[in-house]
């Protein structure tokens, strides 16, 4: 009887076990199902990554399914897609997920020439003015105040304007909340070869003062634009990597702080610029600076003039921060101007206080 009983107990547990992976497998299948349903693929509504089509309005065709399920995530295989993504407002909270096949390839220096590689997805603008490579507007419809109630994810993208722009590359500053991470927006340069941006142009525009909260960007690189990041509140920010923008970080006015993990700030006139009252850390700030003989005519502007660049004393930080310079080594080189109320450290010193002077070197 202990034998039978034994045996009937263990093919009901063998029998649960399988109704149980019987489940599990139907929920994985739902699951992934309900994915692919989510998922909008630009070519099938007209996109043509042939570095010649204008796809704007493919792109639109696209959003306005992924708006109109609620959210979803649009793919862009690989190719060069000229024309702009323009995510259209609503007054609902969703999600809008805008996605490459794979991740770009970072190409960014302090020295040489080497093209820029045509692999990858490519969102390309070459338009003088206008919105952005990729902007969120709050049209036909906005959540509150001036925002749409969209939460903006963009992932292995390669954004890029031209020499110059005139335009910015990502705009997000409508959007109620963002996440970039595996993004590469650049100028079609290589950067040290990158001319004086004559524009007030931004590499990227994080959602403005008063969003819903949430700005994330992971494994981010900017070059040649005059304001790498425009950074608004409630950002939090690791592997930024910043070459040849006049201003790397630009700290806007923000009522909550902002966070920084590893920025690395290469060949940018100015590391920090502060233009509006704002609190905010960075854990390690990398720099480097050219060296004797690493610049010419073109691209003296990428010489060094402040490492904060905040005349007004707006900003309220904490930075740890290491400085090379080219051909030299690491040397113990930081300027500012202003930046009262920024505690500055070189790495291993002993923490001190932001001096009153007007310039510190």
């Amino acid at each position: 009887m202990w034998k039978t009983v034994v045996v009937i107990s263990m093919s009901g547990l063998l029998f649960a076990g399988a109704a149980a992976a019987a489940d599990g497998a139907e929920n994985t299948q739902a699951a992934a199902d309900a994915a692919t349903a989510r998922t909008f693929n630009v070519r099938d509504y007209g996109a043509v990554g042939d570095d010649k089509t204008d796809n704007t309005e493919a792109f639109s065709a696209c959003l306005k399914a992924v708006i109109e399920a609620g959210g979803g995530r649009v793919f862009i295989p690989h190719g060069i897609y000229r024309g702009r993504i323009v995510i259209p407002g609503t007054k609902a909270w969703i999600t809008v997920e805008i996605v490459g096949e794979s991740e770009p390839t970072p190409v960014w220096g302090t020295i040489g020439a080497f093209p820029m590689p045509n692999n990858g997805t490519i969102i390309k603008c070459v338009a003088e003015s206008g919105p952005a490579v990729i902007s969120a507007a709050n049209v036909p419809e906005k959540l509150y105040m001036q925002f749409s109630g969209v939460n903006v994810s963009l992932r292995n993208l390669d954004v890029r304007t031209y020499d110059n722009p005139g335009i910015h590359g990502v705009d997000l500053g409508l959007a109620a909340q963002c996440k970039v991470e595996n993004v590469f927006i650049n100028t079609g340069v290589y950067n040290v070869q990158a001319s004086k941006p004559a524009h007030g142009t931004s590499g990227l525009v994080t959602p403005a003062c008063n969003n819903g909260a949430l700005t994330i960007l992971r494994n981010v690189l900017v070059t040649g634009y005059h304001t790498g990041i425009l950074v608004n509140e409630h950002t939090d920010g690791d592997n930024i990597t910043l070459g040849s923008n006049v201003n790397g970080l630009e700290f806007a006015r923000a009522h909550h702080a902002s966070r920084f993990g590893r920025v690395c700030a290469q060949r940018c006139t100015r590391c920090v610029t502060v233009t509006g009252r704002h609190g905010f850390c960075i854990d390690q700030l990398d720099i480097e600076i050219p060296g004797p003989g690493q610049t010419d005519d073109g691209n003296k502007w990428q010489a060094a003039d402040f490492t904060i660049h905040d005349p007004k004393n707006l900003g309220f930080g904490d930075i740890d921060y290491w400085v090379v310079e080219g051909g030299v080594g690491a040397v113990e080189k930081f300027t500012r101007n202003g930046g009262e109320h920024i505690q500055a450290r070189r790495i291993g010193s002993t923490p001190t206080p932001a001096p009153k002077e007007t310039t510190e070197k």
